[in-house]
């Protein structure tokens, strides 16, 4: 009855490189709400690790293509009298680079990290502030003028 009894108990899984259960080590990467702390993976596997200078470069990393899918979404770069084709393919090139940051900055914020939540939010409005509200233009805006290449 002892050897039924043994059997009956299960093992836990063998631990990996870094002496966790790879259950344990997916329940603590796997956040499903927001958290406060630099220990996060944002954007690629390992990535910013648990120092924290890599953690202040990763939030300057998502701070910036915030700023820079703003700054897609108010450029001017087609020089007037460009032809149809040239424009619609800068046209097409601008807003597949915003769309693909746009879609970084997102999965970014999948990481639940606050402090990513606060630099992608950040950025954005900065990104705005600069390229797209009145603050810095310093001019009304027409409403019949064309303030950007992107809709």
């Amino acid at each position: 009855m002892d050897q039924d009894h043994d059997h009956m108990h299960m093992s836990p899984p063998p631990a990996n490189s870094t002496g966790m259960s790879p259950m344990h080590h997916m329940e603590m990467m796997m956040h499903m709400t927001f958290y406060w702390g630099k220990e996060a993976e944002i954007l690629f596997s390992g990535w910013p690790g648990a120092r924290s200078g890599m953690y202040a470069l990763a939030l300057i990393v998502v701070f910036v293509m915030g700023i820079i899918v703003e700054w897609l979404s108010y450029c001017r770069l087609i020089k007037p009298g460009s032809t149809h084709a040239a424009a619609g393919l800068v046209q097409t090139l601008l807003h597949t680079i915003r769309i693909g940051l746009a879609y970084m900055v997102m999965l970014a914020l999948m990481s639940f990290n606050g402090g990513v939540f606060l630099v992608a939010v950040a950025g954005h409005a900065v990104g705005f502030l600069v390229f797209g509200s009145r603050v810095c233009r310093g001019s009304e805006m027409v409403s019949l003028e064309k303030t950007s290449d992107l809709p």
